[in-house]
C-alpha cells in the first residue's frame, strides 16, 4: 500500500530529519515550511496523514498557528488524520489538540522508530471502522463535555431535542 505523509514545520532542519526518519515507512514524503500551503498541496495530491508542528514562528498567530490549521484540516479533510508535533514543554497544548481532533502528538526530540511506529499505528487505527453506536456515543460525549454537562446546550449543538439526547444517553 502506497502511503503519503505531509510534514509541515517551519524549521528546515526538522523537515530534513523527517525525510530521513520516515523514508522507510512512507513511499512519498511531502514537506512544507508554511502551513498556509497545506490546503493547496492536499488539493493537488492525495495525503494519507499529516504531521504538523504546533508552533510556527510565521505570521500574526505565531505560537498557536498549529491549532488553527488543525481546525481547518478537521473541517476540510476530516478523513485525514493529523498528528501534532510539539516541544516537550507544550504537552498541555498537545492534549488540547487531541481534544480538538488531532489523532495523536509527538514530542521533540523524537525517537525515529517510535515516530514511524506511532504514525503507522494512527493510519491503521483510522482504517478500522468503529461501530456506528460507538461513534455516535463518542460524538454525544464530546458535545456534552463542550456544553459542560448542560444537556439542553448539548442537544442544541447536536441538532436534536433535549428529550432525544436524554433517550440516547439512557439507552447506552
Amino acid at each position: 500500500m502506497k502511503r503519503t505523509i505531509l510534514v509541515c514545520d517551519d524549521n528546515p532542519a526538522i523537515l530534513t530529519a523527517m525525510q530521513y526518519a520516515l523514508a522507510g515507512s512512507f513511499e512519498h514524503i511531502l514537506t512544507l515550511s508554511k502551513p498556509d500551503e497545506i490546503l493547496r498541496t492536499m488539493a493537488a495530491e492525495p495525503v494519507d496523514i499529516v504531521l504538523m508542528d504546533m508552533n510556527f514562528s510565521l505570521g500574526a498567530n505565531s505560537g498557536r498557528e498549529g491549532m488553527h490549521w488543525l481546525q481547518v484540516l478537521r473541517q476540510t479533510h476530516p478523513d485525514v488524520p493529523v498528528v501534532m508535533l510539539t516541544a516537550y514543554g507544550d504537552v498541555p497544548l498537545a492534549v488540547r489538540a487531541l481534544k480538538s481532533g488531532a489523532a495523536d502528538f509527538i514530542t521533540k526530540p523524537w525517537d525515529n522508530d517510535e515516530l514511524s511506529s506511532k504514525l503507522l499505528n494512527v493510519l491503521e487505527a483510522e482504517q478500522q471502522l468503529a461501530p456506528l453506536d460507538q461513534v455516535e456515543m463518542e460524538h454525544i460525549r464530546r458535545a456534552v463535555d463542550r456544553a459542560d454537562g448542560n444537556l439542553t446546550v448539548a442537544a442544541r449543538m447536536l441538532g436534536v431535542t433535549r428529550q432525544t439526547l436524554y433517550n440516547k444517553l439512557n439507552r447506552k
